[in-house]
Order: structure tokens, then C-alpha cells, then sequence
């Protein structure tokens, strides 16, 4: 058995329920409109978080057994979201929303730069841990995959954290209501989706 599971097995006795009896309608809800900007970002915030949890069951599972495909499906849908839907929601972020409220104030411009530091720490580990993701069930790695995996959700939930209850109400304070049109706007364009109206 690998050292490092040791770690995770606590973390998952310590927060069984929220992880075993995970709501898989934290995946699959219905989001905001890109009318609601501000609302889809934290509803993104949301999805984010349950895929965290999603990826560490999935690594707990396969570190009891490499071969349990329901942990390697849910691998699979992690690798899905967090190359597809998450990058697209950094983008968001860092093309529409900082340039706009980095010039808002000072604090808005720290906090902003803190952010982006913690989008590019977030795409190295993410950099880092796809791979190994794409391997399952090749155990060569293993104690790597996993400490990236763990590394990769302490960040997402600090940074998610930090976004939800210092950022994104600033935001809220700070932009007019053409503003957040123009960002839904260019939010739908990147998915090549109609703004609605």
C-alpha cells in the first residue's frame, strides 16, 4: 500500500458523508444564464468543487483497486471538465472580468493579481496531474498522481474560496449593468453559444 494513502483515507473518514453521499446533481445542474454572469461564475465555482470531490473518491477508489471502473469513469469526466469547461471559466475570469476591475482600485488590483498567480498554479498542477489521469489504471506514478490531485484540490477550494467571498462581491459592486451585459456577451461568444434576448 502506498504511504500517502494513509492521508487521504483520514481526510475521507473526516468528511465521509460529504464525499460518499455526494449530490451528483452538483455535476449535471442546470447553470445561470450568460445574463447572470457573475451568477453562472459562482455557479462554475460550484461544479469545480464537486469535481474535486469527484477526482479524490475517484483516487481512493483506485487505490483500493486499479481496476474499479466506476473510479476510472469518474476520472475520466474530471480530465473532461477540467480541460474543457474550467479552462473556459479561467478565461472568463482573466479576459473579460480582470482587465475591466483591475482598474476599478488598488485592492481590486492586488487581489486581482493574486488570482491570476493562483489560475497559473492551478494550470501547473493541472499540467502535472492530467496525465497520469489519462493513464488510469497504469500505476506507474501513483504516489505522484496522488499528491498532485490533493495539491490541485486544496488550491481549487482556497482559490474558489477566496473568489466567491472576496472577489465576485466586489465585482458585483463595482460593475454597471452594460458591463455585465458585455461580459454574458463575450462568456457565450467563447462557447459559441446566442446571449440570450
Amino acid at each position: 500500500v502506498y504511504p500517502i494513502f494513509a492521508r487521504i483515507f483520514t481526510l475521507h473518514r473526516q468528511t465521509s458523508e460529504r464525499i460518499n453521499c455526494m449530490d451528483e446533481n452538483k455535476l449535471t445542474a442546470t447553470l445561470p444564464g450568460f445574463d447572470e454572469p457573475l451568477a453562472l461564475l459562482r455557479a462554475c465555482h460550484t461544479k469545480i468543487l464537486a469535481h474535486c470531490d469527484l477526482l479524490e473518491r475517484a483516487i481512493t477508489q483506485l487505490a483500493e483497486n486499479k481496476e474499479d471502473e466506476e473510479a476510472r469513469s469518474a476520472a475520466r469526466k474530471v480530465v473532461t471538465y477540467f480541460s474543457t469547461s474550467a479552462r473556459l471559466h479561467h478565461l472568463d475570469e482573466e479576459n473579460d472580468l480582470f482587465p475591466l476591475l483591475a482598474r476599478q482600485s488598488l485592492k481590486l488590483a492586488d487581489l486581482i493579481h493574486l488570482l491570476k498567480q493562483e489560475h497559473e498554479q492551478l494550470d501547473a498542477l493541472w499540467q502535472a496531474l492530467e496525465p497520469g489521469l489519462k493513464r488510469l489504471p497504469d500505476e506507474t506514478g501513483f504516489d505522484a498522481l496522488t499528491e498532485n490531485a490533493m495539491s490541485f484540490c486544496q488550491l481549487s477550494r482556497q482559490h474558489v474560496k477566496r473568489e466567491n467571498m472576496e472577489f465576485l462581491p466586489l465585482a458585483a459592486s463595482s460593475l454597471n449593468s452594460q458591463q455585465l451585459k458585455d461580459i454574458g456577451i463575450a462568456m457565450a461568444g467563447r462557447r459559441g453559444v446566442r446571449y440570450p434576448g
